[in-house]
């Protein structure tokens, strides 16, 4: 088994995918995570690219965030849309970032991801809150490479 199979349980994919259904229904942001093996580019670089392909760009309102996880590099990104760049300061997920490596530095990764979404979701609430007529524009299922 790689090492992503070996990651989460089913069990806890499905808490961290109702976390995000959870997040989301306060924001119309969209929040996605992608963990894969590991990555010969940048992490950022592959962030980017993954973002891309699971066509978090095409959002109405540019407000996509992918958690990206490159699971035997030991290495996470947080990668946000231009619309909510374009809005926040630079700092903007450093709170994020620091309550989900606290509970990584102890092991317990499920634990992490879904305080990270739920505080994804409190943060983009802020901007971006969840009105009449939102939909869920992409899926809240763990893509994996």
């Amino acid at each position: 088994m790689s090492k992503v199979e070996d990651f989460l349980t089913k069990a806890e994919e499905q808490e961290i995918v109702e976390a995000i259904r959870m997040a989301e229904n306060n924001t119309s942001g969209e929040i996605r995570v992608h963990i894969e093996k590991t990555t010969s580019k940048a992490h950022f670089d592959r962030a980017l690219e993954v973002f891309h392909e699971l066509r978090m760009d095409e959002t109405k309102l540019k407000n996509g965030v992918l958690l990206y996880f490159a699971v035997e590099d030991k290495s996470f990104v947080i990668c946000g849309d231009k619309g909510i760049n374009d809005l926040v300061a630079d700092d903007f997920w450093d709170c994020t970032k620091d309550i989900m490596s606290n509970h990584f530095k102890s092991g317990n990764f499920k634990q992490g991801i879904v305080d990270g979404i739920t505080n994804a979701g409190e943060q983009l609430k802020k901007y971006f809150p969840w009105s009449e007529g939102d939909t869920n524009e992409l899926s809240n299922e763990i893509s994996k490479g």
